[in-house]
């Protein structure tokens, strides 16, 4: 689950913090887990400052406190300050940004050349799967893996992300999918010929981040038109 951690600080030598959060990030380069980080300076008090630290999980964050060059720069930080900052920690429940990229992500991987990568980085064990098209729902890892290769052993793609829009724990992906028929699909035996269709995927999301359930809406009758499987 993301961390989130709140430093919360008065100083009047706000250029020498800057400074030395400078240090800081040239000292543990290579070392430092944190994922993002953004200063503010509050509008009504121009000697507080807040710092927002991002890190992939509570434990991550915890291995970069443990770092010597952190513990020094602490007490250094301290010294600046007009008071002893203060430090607020946050499980993040919700992070919607983070959900569209790891949507993003998915289509990538789908679309990836060679050997499928493994998908647990992005889907939940127990992922559960809607395509109309199917006359079952593809529940689990290995069943969503199978359906993937169904149109990979078919087709060379590649997925364009046209719009997104996330509300609470959904992404709703609208997208484009360009492919050559390279090989047997659904019966149909490899054509050469260059394909593509539009689509809408929702996507829903647990607290750590992984995608739990999909629909999926998508042109199929358009394509197999294309492939002359039907009339168009």
């Amino acid at each position: 689950m993301t961390f989130v951690q709140i430093i919360d600080c008065k100083t009047s030598r706000f250029e020498d913090l800057n400074r030395l959060m400078d240090k800081w990030v040239e000292q543990t380069q290579g070392k430092r887990t944190a994922t993002h980080s953004v200063i503010g300076k509050d509008r009504s008090d121009a000697d507080h400052l807040v710092e927002i630290v991002e890190f992939p999980s509570y434990e991550v964050a915890m291995t970069n406190s443990q770092l010597p060059e952190t513990d020094r720069i602490f007490r250094e930080m301290v010294a600046l300050c007009d008071e002893m900052p203060t430090f607020t920690d946050l499980d993040v429940m919700r992070d919607v940004q983070m959900y569209k990229a790891t949507s993003r992500r998915l289509f990538e991987l789908i679309a990836t050349e060679g050997e499928l990568p493994p998908l647990d980085e992005v889907l939940a064990e127990g992922y559960h799967d809607h395509d109309p098209a199917n006359e079952q729902d593809a529940i689990g890892m290995d069943a969503a893996r199978r359906e993937m290769e169904m149109w990979r052993g078919g087709f060379d793609f590649s997925f364009t992300v046209q719009d997104q829009i996330a509300e609470g724990d959904r992404v709703c992906t609208r997208w484009t999918w360009v492919g050559t028929h390279s090989g047997d699909f659904m019966g149909i035996q490899p054509t050469g010929m260059r394909v593509a269709m539009t689509g809408t995927t929702i996507h829903q999301f647990r607290q750590d981040g992984k995608i739990v359930e999909g629909w999926w809406q998508y042109d199929r009758l358009g394509l197999m038109g294309q492939l002359g499987a039907v009339e168009a």
